[in-house]
């Protein structure tokens, strides 16, 4: 699968760009959408790889440079992977492109994160 590219010698850049998109990944894997991320993120819950992912727990942001609700922005601009995928080249968008092997690993596809750990 071909993932995001960035200008060679960008590695601060990189590392946000490959980071952004495992978390839009993440987070449909683990059912965050656009509609609940904000009550999600208001409070830790009792999955520590949800509360890494939305800056509750750990410091993967501080690491990246970003504010720890780097992924909380970023899911609330657009949605999750499936969210943004759907709007913009989906079966009900205008290209209508079905999932297919863009669909998580789970449904059949190649999507994965890696753990935020």
């Amino acid at each position: 699968p071909l993932g995001p590219l960035v200008r060679h010698g960008d590695d601060e850049w990189g590392d946000v760009v490959r980071w952004t998109l495992n978390a839009l990944i993440a987070a449909e894997e683990l059912g965050i959408t656009s509609a609940n991320i904000g009550e999600l993120s208001a409070a830790a819950g009792d999955n520590p790889e949800v509360n890494r992912l939305l800056g509750t727990e750990g410091n993967l942001g501080e690491m990246l440079g970003l504010d720890a609700d780097w992924a909380v922005k970023a899911v609330q601009a657009g949605g999750n992977y499936g969210e943004l995928f759907e709007k913009n080249i989906g079966e009900n968008s205008p290209v209508g492109l079905a999932r297919g092997l863009n669909a998580q690993w789970t449904d059949g596809g190649l999507l994965y994160s890696p753990p935020f750990r």
